[in-house]
C-alpha cells in the first residue's frame, strides 16, 4: 500500500490537542478557522499523496544529473510536480501577505511540510530551503531587498539555498575562506568554493537565490568576521527579472547514500557578484535564523521518514505469513499466521507508532510556541514561547532524528529479507533518513548546544518554565485516575530531567568535558520526557471525548498506544540518567593513539 497522509491525526492534533482556534484573536490565526485549517490539510494529504509519493522511487532511482556546462537536470516528473507546487500555492502558506504570501500560522504549514516529506523526502527540500532563504532576508534584508526577493521566494518562483560549508570546514563556520571584496557601489564580488548545497542547482525554477556566509576584506578572523550575501544564479534586471548570468556554478554533484532526487553540489564562486545582508560581519546571527528553522524542519523529517516506513512495515505484517501465533493458529485456513501475530513484530510496530504520534505533536507543539513568539501581543507569552523554541530546537533536532532512524531500521527489520532489497520501500526510507541525524549540525553538536548554551540562556529560565509547567499539568490532572499512568510517569521522568540538569549545572562547570559526555544522553532525557508531556496531553483530550460518548476506536486506540509508551519507551530515561552521571573520565580515559 502507497503512502497514506495522517491527515486524521493532524487534524486531531490542531484542533483538539493544542486547540488552535483559541488563538483566533491573533495575527494570523484569525484566517485559520478549523473549516479552513481542515480543507488545507485534507488537500495537502492528496497533492502529497498524489502528485508526490509516486515520484519518490523514480527520484531515488534516476538522481539528479550533472551537465558539463554546469547545470543539473532534476529526475523525471519532478519539474512538473514542482510547477504544481507552486500553482497550487504551497510555498506560500506560512508567508507574509505583504510578499503575497498566505499568512497562515507555521504549525499549518508544518502539517504541509510533513506529509510533504513523506512522501518525498528529496523533492520537498528544494521548497523547504527556500523558505528558509526566504526567513533569512525577511529578517536581515534592506527593504529593496525584500521587495525584490521576497515576493518570488515565497511563490517559489525562485529558489533558495544556504552557502555555508566549505571543503575544509564544516561545523566550524570560523574557518571558512571565502571572501567578499566591496566594489564600490554596494555590491561585492565573492570569490570561493562551497560543498554539500542542496538544492544549489536544478532545472525546476527560473532563478535560484543563493546565501552565502563569506569573509570580507579585512574583517577581524573567526565568526566575528562572517557577513552574509545574496548572490543570485541570475542577476535580477531592472522589473526584477532574471536577467546577467551570474559567476556562480556548479560544478558536480555528490554521489550520496540516500536523498538521490535532491541536487547536493559543489558550488563555485567565481567573483559572483553578492549584495550584503544586513550589516558586515553579523552574518552568522542571520544565518542561524535559517538554520533553525531549518533544523526544525529536519526534525520533521526524523517524524516524515518514519511515519511512511511504519506504514509500510504496518502493512507488510499484515500480509506476510509466516510462522504460528504462540497461542494458537489466527488464519487457521493459510499455511500460516500474517507475521503481526507475533510479540516481537508487535514490538517493533508498537514502538514506532508510540514514537511517530508522541513526536509529531512535539513537532507541532514547538510549532506553535514560534506562532505564539511572533503573533502574541502578551510580551511574556512572546517571552516564554521564544525561549522554548530556543530550548527545544536542538532537542526537536536531534532526538526526533535518532528516533526516526530508529523507526526507519524497525521497518527493514519488520520486512526481513525483503527489507534489505530494493523491491521494497523501507531500504530507501532507512538511507534517505540517515542524513538528517548529520546536516544542520549533527545531532552530537544539537545534544552540546542543548547543553552548553540552551539551558543556561536567561540563568535557566527556560527549562525551570518547563519544568513548572509539568508540575503545573500533573498537580491539576493527579487526582484523575484515567490519567494516573500518565501523570506519575510524566512526573517520574520530569523528576530525572530535574535531577540531570542539576547534575550538568555542578559537574559540568567543574570539568566541561562532563558536559560533552552526558550531552547526548541528556538531549535523550530530555526528549523522552517531552514526548511523556505530549502524550500525557493527548490521554487528557482523548479521556474528555470517550467521557463526552465518543465511540470512534481512533481514541480508545490513542490511549492504548500512550500507555504502551509510558510502560515500554519512557522508563529509558533511568538508564540515561544512570549513564550521564559517569561522567567523563572514562570516555575520556584512552590516548588518542589507542584508538
Amino acid at each position: 500500500m502507497p503512502y497514506q497522509p495522517p491527515v486524521r491525526d493532524h487534524l486531531f492534533l490542531l484542533r483538539d490537542v493544542l486547540e488552535i482556534e483559541k488563538y483566533a484573536n491573533l495575527p494570523g490565526f484569525a484566517d485559520a478557522s478549523m473549516d479552513v485549517i481542515s480543507q488545507i490539510v485534507e488537500e495537502a494529504g492528496r497533492f502529497t499523496g498524489e502528485v508526490l509519493a509516486p515520484l519518490n522511487s523514480v527520484g531515488d532511482k534516476e538522481g539528479c544529473v550533472w551537465s558539463p556546462d554546469h547545470t543539473v537536470k532534476t529526475p523525471a516528473g519532478f519539474k512538473e510536480a514542482y510547477a504544481q507546487l507552486v500553482e497550487g500555492g504551497w510555498p506560500a502558506l506560512g508567508a507574509e501577505p505583504a510578499y503575497g504570501g498566505q499568512g497562515l500560522p507555521h504549525v499549518v504549514n508544518l502539517s504541509f511540510s510533513e506529509m510533504s516529506s513523506s512522501a518525498n523526502m528529496a523533492f520537498s527540500m528544494y521548497p523547504g530551503l527556500t523558505h528558509g532563504a526566504y526567513s533569512a532576508i525577511l529578517n536581515g534584508g534592506s527593504d529593496a531587498q525584500k521587495d525584490l526577493y521576497l515576493p518570488k521566494l515565497a511563490s517559489g518562483q525562485w529558489g533558495g539555498t544556504m552557502n555555508l560549508t566549505e571543503p575544509h570546514c564544516g561545523t566550524d563556520l570560523g574557518l571558512l575562506r571565502t571572501k567578499a571584496v566591496p566594489q564600490g557601489d554596494g555590491s561585492y564580488k565573492i570569490t570561493g568554493g562551497k560543498i554539500w548545497i542542496s538544492g544549489g542547482e536544478h532545472d525546476m525554477a527560473e532563478n535560484i537565490v543563493h546565501l552565502v556566509l563569506a569573509r570580507i576584506e579585512g574583517a577581524p578572523e573567526g565568526t566575528r568576521g562572517i557577513s552574509l550575501f545574496i548572490v543570485p544564479k541570475f542577476i535580477p534586471d531592472a522589473d526584477g527579472k532574471p536577467g546577467a548570468r551570474n559567476s556562480v556554478y556548479c560544478d558536480g554533484l555528490e554521489e550520496k547514500m540516500g536523498i538521490h532526487g535532491n541536487a547536493t553540489c559543489v558550488i563555485r564562486h567565481e567573483e559572483s557578484v553578492g549584495w550584503l545582508v544586513g550589516e558586515e560581519n553579523k552574518g552568522l546571527s542571520l544565518m542561524f535564523v535559517m538554520m533553525n528553522e531549518a533544523r526544525i524542519g529536519v526534525g520533521l523529517q526524523g517524524v516524515a521518514q518514519a511515519e511512511a516506513a511504519y506504514q509500510a512495515a504496518a502493512t507488510f505484517a499484515k500480509e506476510r505469513l509466516q510462522g504460528r501465533s504462540l497461542t494458537g493458529p489466527k488464519n487457521p485456513d493459510g499455511p500460516a499466521d500474517p507475521i503481526i501475530v507475533h510479540p516481537d513484530v508487535r514490538r517493533m510496530l508498537m514502538d514506532s507508532r508510540a514514537l511517530i504520534e508522541g513526536g509529531r505533536a512535539f513537532l507541532f507543539w514547538t510549532a506553535l510556541q514560534g506562532d505564539l513568539a511572533h503573533a502574541s501581543p502578551d510580551e511574556a507569552v512572546r517571552q516564554k514561547a521564544g525561549d522554548y523554541m530556543a530550548l527545544m530546537t536542538p532537542v526537536v533536532k536531534g532526538f526526533l532524528t535518532d528516533k526516526g532512524l530508529q523507526v526507519c531500521s524497525n521497518a527493514v527489520q519488520v520486512h526481513g529479507g525483503s527489507g534489505f532489497t530494493e523491491h521494497f520501500p523501507v531500504s530507501q526510507y532507512m538511507r534517505d533518513v540517515r542524513i538528517a541525524l548529520i546536516y544542520e549540525g549533527t545531532n552530537g553538536v544539537q545534544a552540546l548546544d542543548l547543553v552548553g548554551r540552551k539551558l543556561a540562556a536567561q540563568g535557566g529560565r527556560a527549562v525551570m518554565s518547563f519544568f513548572a509547567d509539568i508540575d503545573a499539568f500533573v498537580e491539576a490532572n493527579g487526582g484523575d485516575k484515567d490519567l494516573k499512568p500518565f501523570t506519575e510517569g510524566l512526573a517520574k521522568a520530569k523528576g530525572e530531567l530535574q535531577d540531570a540538569t542539576m547534575w550538568l549545572m555542578q559537574n559540568g562547570l567543574m570539568n566541561p568535558d562532563n558536559a560533552g559526555a552526558a550531552s547526548t544522553d541528556y538531549m535523550h532525557l530530555f526528549g523522552l520526557t517531552a514526548l511523556a508531556y505530549m502524550w500525557a496531553q493527548i490521554a487528557k483530550t482523548v479521556q474528555g471525548k470517550i467521557a463526552a460518548g465518543e465511540t470512534d476506536p481512533f481514541y480508545a486506540n490513542k490511549l492504548v498506544v500512550g500507555r504502551y509508551y509510558v510502560e515500554r519507551i519512557l522508563p529509558d530515561t533511568a538508564a540515561h540518567l544512570a549513564k550521564l552521571k559517569t561522567g567523563a573520565e572514562l570516555m575520556m580515559a584512552l590516548p588518542a593513539e589507542a584508538f
